[in-house]
């Protein structure tokens, strides 16, 4: 199996010759799975022994609250890939359109049921940020459309007026739009750049989110998508196997729900990103890396040293390689924001690498 994404300790593990890894490649909340999502994945223990609800019934009512959303317009699945790979199988597109660089996820799974994937190529110089360019790509023919805000890896965060762009010309060529807003968690007032607020009025909106990043429930696997067409969300369901989301994943969802409405968990969050953020983007600007600014848990930069995460990984520390995300190249690299202690830990090697300035305080 080739794998392409982050998160892969195991095999880093092996090159580094210890299970100690810090892990830098994956982007999840640095504040840790709450206790009561812990608690409640213990808890689920007693009701494994048999199968999990298949509607999600209880999960689904606790997200349409969260949402504010209808509990019929959402659909859970096992983390929010098996979703993208499902609304690619129940549509079965001819003629797809992703910027790149994006999650791989998309043109994987739009290249498993044949579909044609037309690339749209975002500018470097500009950051990497969606333009009008993009909105005249989609034309008849083009049946379907993924983009991710803020996007992964670059870790752009569009405007609301933009996304209203992209809706309203997706709509007018009746191409379906699918918003991955996976990382809009991490974003304070990140509801403002939902589009969840438009799913009323067209039917061909899908938006995906997860509990994956923000809960920090990676193992766990937990993603779930909402769209005002219930034809749609009954193929879905009709595509995926009868039991994609296990009790544990149901139960500690739940949880989550509760931790977000009920906790400053999310305010902790983004104050703690948002520090340790600027703390990783000055220490890496002051050693010559080409940083794009980020709105989400990550930062994706640039060094000639292309060989820069192998002598990481030579000192116990894995981010991720971005050269085969197309559109990307050899030296692009994206590293997640951790604590600040990990921070702390990982500027100190990238001194003793590069020999000079200091990381600046957190």
């Amino acid at each position: 199996m080739k794998y392409v994404h982050g998160g892969d300790i195991y095999t880093a593990a092996k090159q580094w010759g210890s299970p100690d890894i810090l892990d830098y490649s994956s982007n999840l909340n640095p504040m840790g799975m709450p206790l009561p999502v812990q608690q409640a994945l213990h808890q689920a223990v007693e009701e494994s022994w048999r199968y999990p609800d298949p509607r999600c019934t209880r999960l689904t009512q606790a997200l349409a609250q969260w949402e504010q959303q209808r509990p019929e317009w959402i659909v859970c699945g096992n983390g929010a890939a098996d979703l993208i790979f499902r609304l690619v199988q129940a549509i079965r597109p001819q003629n797809a359109l992703v910027p790149a660089p994006t999650f791989a996820e998309y043109e994987q799974a739009l290249q498993g049921v044949g579909c044609q994937v037309q690339r749209h190529y975002l500018s470097r110089e500009k950051g990497f940020v969606p333009d009008e360019t993009l909105l005249e790509r989609i034309v008849p023919g083009i049946e379907m459309v993924f983009f991710c805000n803020p996007n992964n890896p670059t870790g752009c965060l569009s405007e609301k007026g933009y996304l209203t762009a992209l809706l309203e010309r997706c709509a007018k060529v009746d191409t379906w739009l699918v918003v991955d807003e996976c990382f809009l968690d991490f974003v304070p007032q990140g509801e403002k750049y939902s589009l969840k607020e438009a799913l009323s009025r067209y039917p061909k909106l899908i938006i995906l989110r997860a509990f994956t990043k923000i809960f920090a429930m990676a193992g766990v696997r937990l993603g779930y998508c909402i769209s005002s067409n219930t034809q749609l969300l009954t193929a879905l369901q009709e595509v995926g196997q009868p039991w994609s989301v296990s009790t544990f994943a149901q139960k500690a969802g739940i949880a989550a729900v509760k931790v977000g409405m009920d906790s400053d968990y999310l305010a902790k969050t983004h104050q703690m990103v948002e520090q340790q953020r600027e703390l990783l983007s000055q220490s890496l600007t002051n050693h010559s890396f080409t940083v794009f600014p980020s709105a989400a848990n990550y930062l994706m930069f640039h060094t000639d040293r292309i060989s820069f995460h192998q002598q990481l990984l030579q000192r116990g520390i894995l981010i991720r390689d971005c050269s085969n995300y197309p559109g990307l190249t050899k030296g692009d690299y994206r590293i997640a924001v951790r604590s600040k202690q990990e921070n702390l830990r990982f500027l100190e090697i990238l001194n003793g690498i590069f020999g000079g300035a200091d990381a600046p305080s957190a």
